[in-house]
């Protein structure tokens, strides 16, 4: 199931376990993990997109060797809050997920993410080719670890 809003997938978790953050984009699927009891965001891999069966596939085998218990994928809203087609596509691509999983699915606005790990990567001196091989994980941890932040404020 599709949760728009944040308090109402919480309320659909379990006490514990772990969750999946996604950065969806057109070339990669960054994919971030926190732990069993949601404290900590870490960014584990890119998936390179190919076709959604194979996406998901991979992504699904991630979720199912790690125990997931709920996924949450960034959604690209514009500077005004509005949706374009980047948001358009990500919805879509968690109505198509939902066919092939129960596990609950949120949304969290990833307005900036990409930026700030940019800017953590740039800090670290990273280099440019290695930014590039990891930005999309770092997004998606920006993107769980807000999630996750979130859902512990929701809980006290």
């Amino acid at each position: 199931m599709i949760y728009e809003d944040i308090t109402e997938f919480a309320a659909a978790l379990p006490s514990v376990g772990a969750l999946a953050g996604l950065d969806l984009g057109t070339k990669t699927i960054g994919v971030a993990v926190s732990d069993g009891l949601r404290q900590v965001a870490s960014p584990i891999s890119v998936i390179r997109r190919a076709k959604f069966t194979l996406d998901a596939d991979e992504l699904l085998k991630i979720a199912n060797d790690r125990g997931l218990v709920g996924l949450i994928l960034g959604l690209p809203r514009n500077m005004d809050g509005s949706e374009g087609p980047r948001a358009q596509s990500t919805r879509a691509f968690a109505r198509n997920l939902t066919k092939l999983t129960e596990l609950p699915i949120a949304y969290w606005d990833e307005r900036l993410s990409t930026v700030a790990a940019e800017r953590a990567l740039l800090e670290a001196d990273t280099s440019r080719r290695r930014r590039a091989e990891v930005i999309d994980q770092v997004a998606a941890g920006y993107i769980l670890q807000g999630a996750l932040d979130r859902l512990r404020y929701l809980s006290q």
